[in-house]
């Protein structure tokens, strides 16, 4: 009977952000079986995006509206990630401007451009093994969650 149900674990969603340079692309993944809070995965995703160089210091993020519907998920989820980001003072509101990043990027261009090379790398080897990249990016999230636990 629950055979023929189409479950997503892991959605990736393409949010355009609006700020210095234009409009910039966010992948967030969420996935609704981790046992990982939403509101957390959102703001781990956006932090990254923001230290790994995507977004500048005083960028326009998305309003908590905007960002809920292209995430399909509950407003609160959202303003709950953006309260976090702002206490840890990795962004801040401005009544009637809107969201900016505040943190300035913490990597090094030259550091992310070896990464991304590693990266690639292991999605080469992996995918000579037979794995997808859906595979490792499951085992990279298993690896991260397992972390977190033992920190």
């Amino acid at each position: 009977m629950y055979a023929n149900l189409n479950i997503r674990t892991f959605t990736i969603f393409r949010l355009p952000f609006f700020g210095q340079g234009g409009g910039r692309v966010l992948q967030i993944s969420l996935d609704y079986t981790s046992g990982v809070p939403i509101y957390i995965q959102l703001k781990e995703a956006i932090n990254t995006a923001i230290r790994t160089g995507a977004f500048r210091q005083g960028a326009q993020l998305p309003t908590v509206r905007q960002m809920a519907v292209e995430l399909k998920i509950n407003a609160n989820t959202v303003s709950r990630a953006y309260t976090e980001l702002e206490r840890d003072g990795v962004i801040a509101s401005q009544q009637g401007r809107g969201t900016f990043v505040t943190l300035p990027r913490e990597i090094d261009p030259g550091k992310l451009a070896s990464l991304e090379q590693m990266i690639g790398e292991l999605l080469r080897q992996a995918g000579e093994m037979g794995f997808s990249d859906e595979d490792v990016a499951a085992v990279l999230e298993t690896a991260k969650r397992t972390k977190r636990q033992t920190n």
